[in-house]
């Protein structure tokens, strides 16, 4: 088997068992509350050892976040791979809820006592802190190369990463508080439009 073929299954299967962690530790968050989940419980679950969890993940709140990070990382691929010519709006609309809509996020409501898992889990410092981490400086560079303007000299690209921030945040925090439950599809699909038309106010 070529090298190169040998170190794609490698990576692969990396890719897999941090997925197979961040699932196993969301899941068992739900049954049990996280506050009443181990290392050792994720790492039972996902079928690997506790060097194995500690080789990927620097605590429980870590792993619950890659699942984040992996979307993110798709939107920006995504983002890069748009008509340079589309409305950059509609292009981070399309960008962020692609990922979503593949997982399947727009068919599946939160179960009430998952919804108060989420509610507990986005008020965790360490995860809003793990969160933070992920909306990097790749969508200032992203944008800036997309607007053709200087992500250091120009405000315009990094007001559009810190709106883009300040979207994702402020759909979560609905998201888990909404009663009845709401697809985050369509919590992001109403929030990308209100920003993109300038944000009107609300009708009283």
């Amino acid at each position: 088997m070529p090298e190169e073929e040998v170190l794609g299954l490698r990576e692969r299967k990396k890719l897999d068992t941090r997925m197979a962690l961040s699932t196993a530790a969301l899941e068992l968050a739900f049954e049990r509350g996280m506050e009443n989940v181990t290392r050792e419980d994720i790492a039972a679950r996902a079928g690997v050892s506790v060097r194995t969890f500690n080789n990927y993940f620097t605590g429980k709140h870590d792993a619950i976040v890659y699942r984040q990070s992996v979307r993110i990382r798709r939107s920006l691929a995504i983002l890069r791979e748009r008509p340079a010519d589309e409305p950059l709006w509609t292009a981070i609309t399309a960008a962020m809820l692609e990922p979503l809509e593949f997982d399947g996020a727009q068919f599946t409501l939160p179960s009430p006592q998952q919804l108060a898992e989420i509610r507990k889990l986005f008020n965790a410092p360490e995860l809003r802190h793990a969160l933070s981490k992920e909306i990097s400086d790749d969508w200032l560079e992203l944008i800036a190369e997309r607007t053709g303007t200087d992500p250091l000299r120009d405000i315009y690209p990094r007001l559009v990463a810190g709106t883009v921030a300040t979207i994702a945040e402020a759909v979560m925090v609905a998201y888990a508080n909404a009663d009845p439950p709401v697809h985050i599809t369509t919590l992001f699909r109403r929030a990308l439009a209100q920003v993109a038309a300038g944000l009107p106010e609300p009708p009283r």
